[in-house]
């Protein structure tokens, strides 16, 4: 056979495949396509020592993330930097690593902002979408780097929406979404996305027994996101409103014989609405012996019991805003007035 007959052959044979694609296949190409460029690998790396090296990198673990501006800010779980003190970022068909450092974290959402030390020379933001206007059984994808194995792409269903999960900073995450698109170890931080290849979510947790993925995993949407990262970029933290108490912990009340129910205050930040409403915190005289200050018992008419309670309860508030807050003191019930202030 001539030559260029054979070739002739082979392109035509290579275009019969193309065409021979269904709708739904050549629109997910286009989505991989379209997002990887903006999905990154996340390696979490912890400096120690050693007697006989001196300063030694030890990986603390991976996970993936998604590029926020062309500033070189990267998005990614909180869990994922957690007890870090180096960061390597890479990109898809970039072989280069890229140093990172932390900007801001929101452990109680489980959100982490890195800033990149270096660009590469070409850095493609993500497209952010909404994720209030989902729908339960529209398409889902997802993009991240599960068992170290680069840039894997997902795809599923949006199963649930309005998920109440367990966060790791100890307080639940609401609004969660559920998708079944696999999710597995190493997936963290990377996105969550629809059929417009926009950010919906960025996928968070598995629930399963094998460590595996049962087509449970949960990913804070991309509405929590778009309100959290920009204070993180801006302040390095979330300001948000707060009684301007410290809570005495949930397991020490055990050790003080407590009840459940209230929250017990620790101490009382003077400058804070707490203080001016003339709440008290815990008080001991010069001998160390302690007296119980005042337990919260609800905070405009719910109950609060627990640190979740009240973080839910003010995570619905705004800075300024006044709540009537019913305390306990030396067992007599009360009710009060609190200003709201940023903490």
């Amino acid at each position: 056979m001539k030559p260029l007959m054979l070739l002739i052959l082979i392109l035509f044979s290579g275009a019969t495949f193309s065409a021979n694609l269904l709708q739904v296949e050549t629109k997910t190409i286009e989505i991989y396509r379209k997002v990887v460029p903006s999905t990154v690998n996340v390696s979490n790396i912890k400096l120690g020592r050693n007697f006989y090296y001196g300063e030694i990198e030890v990986p603390q673990g991976a996970g993936s993330g998604f590029v926020w501006d062309d500033q070189g800010h990267i998005v990614t779980n909180y869990h994922v930097v957690q007890g870090g003190n180096l960061f390597v970022i890479t990109f898809h068909n970039d072989q280069k690593k890229y140093k990172a450092k932390i900007v801001g974290t929101a452990p109680e959402k489980d959100i982490a902002v890195l800033k990149l030390e270096e660009r590469p020379s070409k850095i493609t933001p993500i497209t952010i979408g909404q994720s209030r206007s989902l729908e339960v059984g529209q398409y889902s994808f997802a993009i991240g780097s599960p068992f170290g194995l680069d840039y894997t792409l997902t795809t599923g269903v949006v199963s649930a929406l309005g998920r109440k999960i367990d966060g790791i900073g100890g307080v639940k995450i609401n609004d969660m979404i559920q998708t079944d698109a696999a999710i597995n170890m190493g997936n963290s931080g990377g996105p969550l996305l629809n059929s417009s290849a926009e950010l919906i979510g960025m996928n968070t947790v598995i629930f399963s027994t094998s460590g595996s993925s049962a087509g449970l995993g949960f990913a804070v949407p991309s509405d929590t996101i778009k309100m959290i990262v920009p204070q993180l970029i801006s302040h390095g933290k979330v300001i948000r409103p707060g009684l301007g108490i410290a809570p005495l912990p949930d397991a020490e009340k055990q050790r003080f014989y407590l009840p459940k129910n209230g929250i017990v205050i620790y101490s009382v930040d003077e400058k804070g609405g707490a203080a001016a409403s003339g709440l008290r915190g815990l008080t001991h005289d010069r001998y160390g012996q302690i007296f119980l200050g005042d337990i919260i018992l609800s905070i405009d008419g719910e109950e609060v019991n627990t640190l979740d309670d009240i973080y839910q309860v003010l995570e619905k508030k705004q800075i300024g805003e006044t709540v009537d807050v019913k305390y306990r003191r030396e067992g007599k019930d009360y009710k009060t007035k609190v200003k709201l202030k940023a903490i």
